[in-house]
């Protein structure tokens, strides 16, 4: 991570649909959509999707990974405009010991895939 790198983990790119559902300040369950990931970390994730919300905005996600869905509750970090879409940071606030341990073999997966691909680059 570089010096000006805020994050706690590593992310690495990848590329899964999702949807999310706005929990409400009042604990009801608002708009309803779908987006991709555009990278994804044990703590966090990237998400392209086509509404704009403010930080601190709460959203009810699923993602699948492999062959599992995972729930989790996330809060929007930041928002910024990207090809008439929006690409938001978000930070798990709750999800399951079981979709934890989902990510955590899923982020160490991509890393070693990644690692083998800068290896194959390198003797090209």
């Amino acid at each position: 991570m570089t010096e000006t790198e805020k994050r706690r983990f590593i992310r690495y790119d990848a590329l899964h649909l999702l949807d999310y559902t706005v929990m409400n300040a009042d604990g009801s369950k608002g708009i309803y959509s779908m987006g991709r990931t555009l990278d994804v970390s044990i703590d966090g994730i990237k998400m392209e999707i086509k509404d704009r919300f403010e930080p601190g905005t709460l959203l009810l996600v699923t993602v699948g990974l492999e062959d599992n869905l995972v729930e989790l509750l996330g809060e929007i970090i930041h928002t910024t405009p990207a090809a008439g879409r929006f690409v938001s940071g978000i930070l798990f606030k709750k999800m399951t010991k079981e979709g934890r341990a989902i990510f955590a073999r899923y982020t160490e997966a991509f890393r070693q895939r990644r690692q083998q691909m800068q290896k194959t680059e390198q003797t090209d």
